[in-house]
């Protein structure tokens, strides 16, 4: 099999239309679709769970308080599982928040680690070097190689973020 990975704005263009687009082409079957689920996940925001949240204040001229109340303001389209097992890319990030990846990335990033970068939010899996801006962290568990399926995210659902009851 093969897999195409196309980018695009959410908010400019329907996923209906460009999959009719794409489908167009010979030998290109539409992509498997179930329904759509909104996933909840907790997040403790800020502190050692989220170290860049302050830089990212400074940064965006906001304070913690609205950087959070924007992210669990509505759920995140999961756009696709990438960069390693269970890990989403979420679009939607309002624009206030659109930051470049960090300058230097680190070397270990805790697993649960909640993260925005380049207009999107993710989540670590599980520890990784990465780059994004960590804004938060989850107990939850993305992706377990015994679990069926593994990821408990794909493309099409959408994320909640909650705030956990500290951060309220």
């Amino acid at each position: 099999s093969t897999s195409l990975l196309l980018c695009y704005d959410s908010m400019m263009t329907a996923r209906a239309a460009l999959v009719q687009m794409v489908c167009r082409y010979e030998n290109v079957e539409p992509p498997v679709t179930g329904t759509s689920r909104t996933i909840e996940i907790t997040v403790e925001y800020g502190g050692e769970a989220g170290p860049d949240l302050e830089e990212v204040a400074t940064a965006t001229g906001l304070t913690p308080a609205e950087i959070v109340q924007l992210h669990t303001a509505m759920p995140f389209p999961v756009e696709m599982i990438g960069f390693m097992p269970g890990f989403p890319y979420l679009g939607g990030l309002p624009a206030v928040l659109h930051l470049p990846r960090r300058s230097v990335p680190r070397v270990r990033v805790p697993a649960g680690s909640v993260a925005i970068a380049n207009g999107r939010s993710g989540i670590y899996p599980t520890a990784a070097p990465g780059g994004w801006h960590l804004i938060g962290r989850t107990a939850t568990l993305l992706f377990d190689p015994q679990r069926e399926p593994p990821a408990i995210l794909a493309p099409g659902d959408y994320v909640q973020f909650i705030a956990s009851p500290t951060d309220l």
